[in-house]
């Protein structure tokens, strides 16, 4: 009887084992298809874009889309296509969002990698990291009703929907970006650094200056570019405060349009589907999917080609 027992239980343990071993099978093709989502998503939104885009340029030149200045895309006698408005917009408000995110954000991350006892960091990390939780229409309408009265009254030349506002506001919602990853990248650095430095005479700020934040470099860096990444391809904040002027400027107190503002218009239905204008919006978005993708290839290359192993 006993005997009888003993070999049910092992024929049992058999099956168990052998219900594990196709289970442990399987687990690399699930997580395979899981990590499989987000390369088939990219390629499906490649796909779609490129498509569509291949019927704007039957239709409108690469040279006219390129080189031209003039992007009248809703003028029904002689409507005109180009990028340069759009592509111009975007980077001037970029450039000034980095202005502000840049010193503030690296500055934060030194302060609570280098300065904040275990106490303060612990209470200002979340305060800061509360930004990156507000919803970006939030930020828009706060640029559009707070920031422009405030700087019109400063600058009063500066037009009701300008680029200099969203610049601004954005450059704010970018700084818990770069203060995170530039924070998690000095507090990377051994202290026996920093004690090296100390030691042969160096005080706290040359220490951090000359040895800790070169020693850095390559995740600060990476942040930057993330956080340019992150301007480019914002879209609430410029829709609201920057006007729909696409007409080439540089003047940062005139009402103009980048190419998320844009794509945001056409998608309204001031364009008939099927129409130029229309195909024009996967032109525009091709483009700034590529903008997007080299910003954050070239990151990971400055994080491998840079980084300090220890």
């Amino acid at each position: 009887m006993a005997s009888s027992t003993n070999v049910s239980n092992l024929i049992a343990e058999q099956r168990s084992k052998s219900k594990r071993r196709k289970l442990e099978k399987l687990v690399p093709f699930i997580l395979a298809g899981a990590a499989s989502i987000s390369v088939l998503t990219t390629a499906g939104i490649l796909l779609t874009l490129m498509v569509e885009t291949v019927m704007f340029f039957s239709e409108v030149s690469f040279r006219e889309f390129f080189t031209s200045t003039d992007m009248q895309p809703l003028n029904r006698s002689d409507p005109s296509f180009s990028i340069l408005p759009l592509l111009s917009a975007t980077l001037l408000s970029t450039v000034i969002a980095m202005f502000v995110a840049v010193p503030v954000g690296l500055t934060t991350a030194v302060y609570l990698s280098e300065y904040a006892t275990d106490k303060a960091r612990r209470v200002l990390k979340p305060i800061v990291e509360v930004l990156a939780g507000i919803p970006t229409i939030v930020y828009g309408f706060f640029a559009f009703t707070f920031v422009t009265p405030v700087l019109r009254e400063i600058i009063p030349m500066l037009d009701r929907t300008n680029i200099l506002s969203p610049g601004i506001v954005m450059g704010i919602m970018i700084i818990p970006m770069v203060a995170s990853l530039s924070e998690d990248a000095l507090s990377s650095v051994p202290n026996s650094m920093r004690e090296g430095a100390m030691a042969f005479g160096a005080t706290k700020f040359e220490a951090v200056v000359r040895v800790v934040i070169p020693a850095a470099i390559s995740g600060i860096i990476a942040s930057f570019v993330l956080g340019i990444s992150r301007a480019i391809g914002e879209t609430m904040i410029v829709t609201i405060a920057s006007g729909s002027n696409k007409n080439l400027t540089f003047d940062i107190t005139q009402s103009m349009q980048t190419m998320t503002a844009y794509i945001v218009e056409v998608t309204s239905g001031d364009a008939g589907a099927g129409t130029t204008a229309y195909y024009s919006l996967y032109a525009v978005a091709i483009t700034l999917f590529f903008f997007t993708l080299a910003m954050n290839m070239l990151a990971k290359w400055i994080s491998k080609r840079f980084r300090e192993v220890y």
